[in-house]
Formats: C-alpha cells, sequence, structure tokens
C-alpha cells in the first residue's frame, strides 16, 4: 500500500490536518443551521401612514449582534483558505462586538482567541468575551489597534482577522443567505416589497459593502444610504471620493466609525451617506427603545436617526414606501456609558431636546428639522431629484 503523505507544517505554525478543517468548517456551518433567521420587525406609526418602517432585529443572533455574521463569515473565510489551523491563536482588533462574536466561533472550533481593543470599550464586552473564553489585550491608544494586533499575532505565531481589511471579501454579496437576501425574502409578502432606502451604520463597511452589490445585482431601484458618526473617516472619504481622510478622535459610539476609511467599505456602492451627531444618536436610541419597550445600542440609535431624516423627506413629498434598517445590537451592553445619565453628563451630552423633536415627528409627523450633513454619491445613477 502507498505511504500517506506527511500533513502540510506551515513554518509558522501547527499542521495543517484537512480533518481538522473539515470538523471546524461542519462545526461554523452547523451553528448557522441551528439559528433560525432574525426577525424583521414592523414598526407602527400611524402618524406616518404610507411610509412602512422595518427593523431587522441582529440583536438576537447568539452573541446578541450584527457581527455575528460577519465573525462567521470571516472564520470560515480564514479556515477555508488555509490561514487557521488546529491550535492556532486568532487576534482581532475589535471595539467590541465582533470579538464577543469571533470570541464564540474561536471556542467553537477549539483555538485560542485574542481581542485588542481600546481601554475604554464596555465592561459588558469585554466580559462577554472572556464568557467565551477569549483574552482582552486593552490599549491605551485607540490609534495603534491595528498595529498591536498584527504585532501580537506575530508574536504568538497566530493568525490576524483583520476584519476591516476581509469583511468585505469574505461574505457572499450574490447571496447565500446574507443580510441582504435575508431582507428582500422576508419583505416578500409586505404591501411595499421593495424599499425605497436600506439604511445602514458604517463599522468595517463590510455588511453596507454586501447590501449595495446585491441590490446592484438584483437590479432592485432600492438605495443605500450609510449613516456614519462624529469622529469617524468614512463620510469625509464619501464626500471627496478622497481615501486617504483620517480622524484623530476614537468614534464615540461602539461599533461604528473609524478612524481611517477602511478597506471593506466601498463608497461606490453607496447612495447617500448622512453624518449623525453623537448626541442625536442617543436621542434616537432612547426613542426607540421606548417604543420597543426594550433597550436597544447606540449603533441602532444612528441608522434610526437617519431613517426619520429619510421618512421626514418622504412624508413631505407624499411618497408612499417602505424603509429598513437595523437593530444593530441591544442596549443591555451599554447601561453603564450611553443609558448612564453621569456618564452623559460628562461628555457634554444633553439629548433631550432631541428626543423632543423626534419624538415630536414620530407623533405628529410633522417636518423633522434636524440638520446633519448629508451628501448624495455623484456616480450614483438616481439622483436627489429622484427621491
Amino acid at each position: 500500500m502507498p505511504m500517506e503523505p506527511p500533513p502540510f507544517r506551515h513554518p509558522a505554525g501547527p499542521a495543517y490536518r484537512r480533518g481538522w478543517v473539515d470538523e471546524a468548517v461542519a462545526a461554523i456551518e452547523a451553528d448557522q443551521c441551528r439559528t433560525a433567521d432574525t426577525h424583521l420587525i414592523r414598526l407602527i406609526v400611524p402618524a406616518l401612514s404610507g411610509i412602512d418602517i422595518y427593523l431587522k432585529d441582529e440583536s438576537t443572533h447568539p452573541t446578541g449582534s450584527l457581527k455575528h455574521r460577519l465573525a462567521r463569515s470571516l472564520f470560515l473565510y480564514a479556515l477555508c483558505n488555509g490561514h487557521i489551523r488546529e491550535g492556532t491563536p486568532v487576534v482581532e482588533a475589535s471595539s467590541g462586538s465582533t470579538a464577543v462574536s469571533e470570541a464564540y466561533f474561536a471556542e467553537m472550533i477549539g483555538v485560542p482567541f485574542y481581542a485588542v481593543m481600546p481601554r475604554t470599550t464596555s465592561a459588558e464586552k469585554i466580559a462577554a468575551i472572556e464568557h467565551y473564553g477569549g483574552h482582552c489585550h486593552l490599549i491605551d491608544d485607540g490609534r495603534a489597534l491595528y498595529a498591536e494586533a498584527a504585532a501580537l499575532a506575530s508574536r504568538l505565531n497566530g493568525h490576524y482577522m483583520d476584519q476591516f481589511t476581509f469583511a468585505e471579501r469574505a461574505t457572499d454579496w450574490r447571496g447565500n443567505n446574507n443580510i441582504a437576501e435575508s431582507i428582500f425574502t422576508q419583505l416578500q409578502g409586505e404591501p411595499r416589497p421593495l424599499p425605497d432606502w436600506i439604511v445602514m451604520g458604517a463599522g468595517t463597511g463590510g455588511t453596507s459593502a454586501t447590501i449595495g452589490r446585491y441590490l446592484r445585482y438584483r437590479q432592485y431601484p432600492t438605495r443605500l444610504c450609510v449613516a456614519d458618526v462624529e469622529h469617524s473617516a468614512f463620510f469625509d472619504c464619501f464626500r471627496s471620493q478622497d481615501r486617504s481622510h483620517v480622524c484623530d478622535r476614537p468614534s464615540l459610539i461602539e461599533g461604528v466609525g473609524r478612524p481611517r476609511c477602511e478597506p471593506s467599505f466601498v463608497p461606490e456602492v453607496v447612495d447617500r451617506m448622512m453624518k449623525i451627531p453623537d448626541v442625536a444618536t442617543i436621542a434616537a436610541m432612547n426613542v426607540l427603545s421606548r417604543r420597543l419597550r426594550r433597550p436597544v445600542g447606540g449603533s441602532t440609535g444612528t441608522n434610526f436617526l437617519a431613517l426619520c431624516r429619510l421618512a421626514s423627506e418622504m412624508r413631505q413629498a407624499n411618497v408612499a414606501g417602505s424603509l429598513v434598517t437595523l437593530i444593530c445590537d441591544s442596549g443591555e451592553r451599554y447601561r453603564q456609558t450611553y443609558y448612564e445619565p453621569e456618564w452623559l453628563k460628562a461628555r457634554g451630552l444633553d439629548p433631550a431636546p432631541f428626543e423632543a423633536a423626534l419624538s415630536s415627528f414620530l407623533t405628529t409627523g410633522e417636518p423633522l428639522t434636524l440638520a446633519v450633513d448629508d451628501v448624495f454619491n455623484p456616480q450614483s445613477v438616481r439622483s436627489p431629484a429622484a427621491s
């Protein structure tokens, strides 16, 4: 009988054992099969009759956020490309939710996980990472996040997952149960199944890239609006069509906003961007939480504020249609930050006036007058006049 060839051994790590990789991929795929699709909630707003609002609730994933989808795709991508082998330490640069989800999958397949994150990350997210067996590597300067993650992976002879580079390529944007396909499948029985707008925040830029590409691939008339936050480079990158923009301060809203225009952000597939002030984000988070009777996270507030501005435009133009955005994660992770009055006061944030304006709009349908930076993609086929 011919002898079995010896396993390939990477010079910097353990043997590549195909059987183990097969088992790891099967375990991750089984997790997806066990997980029912996330709910698409219709938010009833009588004052906005003719405008249907839907919220894709990504907080119901096993790890509690939209990043569960990303982490699954990143692990499958790394496994199938031979980057993660049996025993390979996995390192990620993350502000929290991606690290929570990656820790979950790392524990599932039995590899060590290390999250490099700013020291200001919420205690709840740190606890969640450690709950899944992950290690938190905290640094003081958020600008050093990428370099420190790459350096730590090198010291450990591990794999730097690098969500900010690989998010847009790890997900199959043509379908395969990605978030865009899921939204349109769930809308099929609704009165207006092709939404006028889908509103997304940008953390890595990977989800907005997936949605924007899918809209074009399926030839849908739906447009994509990306809501950015203060202290983030994405909006300026989009407005100037110059990827070199950077921001010296970290985003206050966890999970969205970045100090540079990340490689996974694809501005060409975005039709419009808004830059939402942090105080307006917190206000929208509070208003939506009261309407849902449960707390949502800060990035959901960013999404919801942008959606309400679009709804106000449609209302004033007497246009019927539908709008979709995401509940990115639960507010339970932010009890000591966004929901803590003293935390807000220390940062000079008073959301009350913005809450009043937004609540009035949702109650009366009168125009929402909150001004934000807002720009359309000059390369977009449809012009602002077509809104």
